[in-house]
């Protein structure tokens, strides 16, 4: 670190990223990227911009807004477009936590959430899961500041129901209620319906999992029209032109082209509860996931020895260092082969140890 760096930073504890090894070739279930490339259609669109990066993308993303809020059954003022789902909590943060206001999030969730409230001089409040991994809506109602709930959890994929995320926004209308959706494809019932009923609700969504444009980085918000000028202003005063032209264009394509995406979904969920079925007869525990990743763990053998085992064979999987999950690793649901050598890895890592 150089000696310019203010004490801010130099505490700040960045986000760690998933994996990305160039040593070797991988199976990588890692970081829960799609197994699958963005669809032709999406392609075709990026490819009819590569002409016109000379010149600035729409800030606005006009076109694209207004297929994201059809696709969602609201109106284009409703919906915020941006660089992955990441800049658009980053921008919630910023809008509604300050000294003041805590950021109130659980204690095992999406590990940017510290990040986001660190770098920007924000106090934040953890709250404890329950013992099966499961959010108690009930521990936040007393909670005054701005709540944070990633619906699936991440890295256990369970979920709230509507009804505890409608308890919520209820409990206090005056503190606003930041549901992350970025898993809501793969199981759970979105709470987009519920914007027009309670103006404290922030919806987040990314089009790197289920839309297979991990690499574009593309996400949005949806709220009613005030909290979506509120982020707004903060977008135009960073970086109004946060989406380029091609990601814009090739989340267009992925929006319109809806068969695509609903197999592909379909395919994952499969593949999900292929191994899941799998791990079962493996003497495997896991959680009931509702994502694109199962959270498993084995009597047999620690969460880092099976990660690493599982690395030396060549398949990548995630493992985490809190107390409370080290004991499990997490395995994003890649394509059918990919899990059937997943399997068999598992298989011959549970066999070598019990010799």
């Amino acid at each position: 670190m150089s000696r310019f760096l203010t004490d801010k930073i130099l505490k700040l504890k960045p986000y760690v990223p998933g994996e990305q090894p160039k040593e070797r070739q991988y199976i990588k279930l890692n970081t829960n990227e799609s197994p699958f490339p963005p669809s032709e259609k999406a392609r075709a669109l990026a490819k009819s911009e590569l002409d016109k990066l000379q010149l600035y993308p729409d800030p606005d993303v006009k076109e694209l807004t207004a297929a994201v809020a059809n696709e969602y059954g609201v109106k284009s003022e409703n919906v915020i477009m941006t660089n992955g789902s990441d800049e658009v909590l980053n921008f919630a943060f910023m809008a509604y936590c300050d000294e003041s206001r805590l950021a109130v999030f659980p204690s095992v969730t999406y590990g940017f959430y510290k990040v986001f409230a660190a770098v920007n001089g924000i106090n934040y409040k953890e709250i404890p899961l329950k013992e099966d991994f499961s959010i108690d809506v009930n521990d936040y109602i007393g909670v005054d500041g701005t709540v944070f709930i990633a619906n699936p959890n991440a890295p256990t994929g369970l979920t709230i129901s509507l009804a505890d995320i409608e308890k919520l926004l209820s409990s206090n209308t005056d503190r606003i209620v930041v549901i992350d959706q970025a898993y809501i494809d793969f199981g759970g019932e979105s709470a987009v319906k519920l914007i027009d009923n309670y103006d404290n609700l922030l919806v987040t969504h990314t089009f790197s999992k289920s839309r297979s444009m991990a690499g574009a980085r593309l996400g949005f918000g949806i709220a009613n029209k005030s909290i979506i000028e509120d982020l707004h202003r903060i977008r135009y005063s960073t970086n109004p032109y946060n989406v380029n032209r091609t990601t814009a264009a090739v989340g267009l394509g992925a929006i319109l082209d809806k068969e695509y995406f609903e197999k592909n979904c379909a395919i994952i969920k499969e593949n999900r509860a292929f191994t899941e079925s799998e791990l079962k007869k493996l003497s495997f525990t896991m959680t009931k996931s509702n994502a694109n990743f199962v959270f498993a763990k084995h009597g047999a053998i620690s969460g880092k020895d099976l990660y690493l085992k599982l690395k030396e064979k060549g398949v990548l999987v995630r493992h985490f260092e809190g107390a409370t999950v080290s004991d499990y690793i997490r395995i994003t649901v890649g394509s059918y082969e990919e899990m059937t050598a997943f399997i068999q890895a598992v298989k011959d890592i549970l066999k070598e140890i019990s010799q």
